[in-house]
C-alpha cells in the first residue's frame, strides 16, 4: 500500500496524511521573536483555511492560545485547589460538590478548548431534565448556582491562566431562576408573643437577638462576650459558623467583612441575663468565661442545627402548652432564617433607610437589599404620594 505524503504548502496550509493543517507566525510576548506554530486535524482545506484566517487575527490582536489538551476536568481540579486558600471553607465545599455532581460526569472529559457556549448550555439543559436524583430535574436555583461557579473558573481560564481566548459560560443561555421574595411569615404580635414563650428556654435570648438584629444564624453561634459592649449597647459581628461534613467550622461572615449592629435596652437587658445565666453553673462551666455567647449548658460550642431545630420545638410548644389551655391564635411554622425576614420588613416599613437596613444586615450593597425586598419598598411607595401631599398642605 503507498504510503501518504505531505502535500505542499500553499499560503500556510497543507495535507499531512488524511487531515489537513495550517501554520501561522505568533510573536512570543516575552521575547519579541516570531515563531511558527502548526496546527492541525482539520478534515477538509476549507475548515484548516477557516481556522487560519480566525488564528491570523487572534495573532494580529495579541490573543492567539497554543493549542493545548487540558480537560476541564483537570482544569476545574487545579483551579479549586488554587483558590482553597481565599474561599471560605463552606462556600469551598460547596463548589467542590457541584464540580463533581454535575460537571465531571458531563464535560469533564473534554479539552477546555474545545468548549463552545453550545455545550454549556447543553449541560444546563440536561441537568434542567435529568440531573438530579435518580435522574430527576434539578433545580432551577442550583443550574443558576453552578453556572455563576462555571462562569467565574472559565473566566480565569482567559485571564490569569491564558488558556483559552474567550469565556464559553458568558455566552451560554442559562436559566434565569424566579426571585421568590420572602413573605410575612409572622406579625410583630405573633413575633412578640414566640419571644415570650422562647424567653422561658436557657437559650431564649438567641432567638431574641436574631429577631431585634436580623443577624444570621451562624453569625450569632460564632459571637463571643469579647463582641459585645453592653453599655454601648452594640454588637461586633466578625464571623459566622457553619457545618461541613459534620464538623463544627468557623469563618469570616458572608460578605467577608465585619459590622457593628446597634441594639435596643431590652435585648442588653436579655444579654445580661443571658450571662447571668452561665456565670450561675459554676464549676460545672466548661468553657473559657470569654468565649462564645450561645453555648450548651456547660459551656461548650453548639451545632447550628440545633437552634433551627429548637425553633420548631418553642413554636409547637406556644401553641401546645403544657398547662393551660391553648392561645386561640396559634402561631404558623416559621423557620429561623424567617426572624431576619421580620426584622429588615419591620425597619422597611417603618421608613429606616434601604442602607441601614443593609448595614444592619450585613448585605454588601444596599442593591442586595432592594432586590430581596422589592415588595416591601413597593408596599411603603404606595403610602409616599399621600405622605407628600399631607406634608404639603400642612405647611
Amino acid at each position: 500500500m503507498p504510503r501518504k505524503t505531505a502535500s505542499k504548502l500553499r499560503d500556510g496550509v497543507m495535507k499531512r496524511g488524511v487531515t489537513w493543517s495550517y501554520v501561522i507566525r505568533v510573536k512570543d510576548t516575552g521575547t519579541g521573536i516570531s515563531k511558527p506554530r502548526w496546527v492541525g486535524g482539520f478534515a477538509t482545506e476549507q475548515e484548516a483555511k477557516a481556522a487560519r484566517d480566525e488564528a491570523r487575527v487572534k495573532a494580529h490582536r495579541g490573543e492567539y492560545i497554543d493549542r493545548n489538551r487540558i480537560t476541564v476536568a483537570a482544569y476545574l481540579d487545579d483551579w479549586i485547589d488554587s483558590h482553597a486558600m481565599e474561599i471560605k471553607p463552606r462556600t469551598l465545599h460547596d463548589y467542590r460538590a457541584c464540580l463533581r455532581l454535575y460537571v465531571m460526569p458531563r464535560i469533564g472529559h473534554l479539552p477546555i478548548q474545545a468548549v463552545r457556549p453550545s455545550t454549556i448550555t447543553k449541560l444546563y439543559r440536561d441537568l434542567l431534565t435529568s440531573g438530579g436524583k435518580e435522574g430527576k430535574p434539578l433545580a432551577v436555583a442550583t443550574v443558576t448556582h453552578l453556572h455563576a461557579v462555571l462562569r467565574k473558573a472559565f473566566q480565569d481560564a482567559v485571564i490569569v491562566d491564558e488558556l483559552i481566548s474567550i469565556n464559553p459560560v458568558e455566552r451560554a443561555k442559562r436559566p434565569h431562576a424566579h426571585v421568590q421574595e420572602p413573605g410575612t411569615v409572622w406579625t410583630v404580635a405573633q413575633l412578640r408573643a414566640f419571644l415570650e414563650t422562647a424567653a422561658q428556654h436557657r437559650l431564649g435570648a438567641f432567638f431574641h437577638v436574631a429577631a431585634y438584629t436580623g443577624a444570621r444564624r451562624g453569625e450569632l453561634l460564632n459571637l463571643r462576650w469579647s463582641d459585645i459592649d453592653l453599655d454601648a449597647k452594640r454588637i461586633t459581628i466578625t464571623g459566622s459558623t457553619a457545618v461541613i461534613a459534620g464538623e463544627r467550622i468557623d469563618g469570616t461572615t458572608k460578605s467577608g467583612r465585619t459590622r457593628v449592629v446597634s441594639i435596643d435596652d431590652s435585648t442588653v437587658a436579655a444579654l445580661r441575663q443571658h450571662q447571668a445565666d452561665q456565670l450561675k453553673a459554676g464549676d460545672s462551666w466548661r468553657g473559657p468565661k470569654d468565649g462564645y455567647v450561645f453555648t450548651t449548658g456547660w459551656g461548650e460550642p453548639i451545632y447550628p442545627d440545633t437552634v433551627t431545630s429548637l425553633m420548631t420545638k418553642l413554636t409547637r410548644a406556644h401553641n401546645q402548652p403544657e398547662q393551660g389551655p391553648p392561645p386561640q391564635a396559634q402561631l404558623p411554622h416559621a423557620r429561623l432564617h424567617d426572624l431576619r425576614h421580620i426584622h429588615a420588613t419591620t425597619l422597611l416599613l417603618s421608613g429606616v433607610p434601604v442602607h441601614v437596613v443593609a448595614a444592619r444586615l450585613g448585605h454588601a450593597d444596599p442593591a442586595i437589599t432592594l432586590r430581596v425586598y422589592a415588595h416591601v419598598i413597593r408596599t411603603a411607595e404606595t403610602a409616599a404620594a399621600d405622605i407628600f401631599a399631607d406634608a404639603v398642605n400642612v405647611a
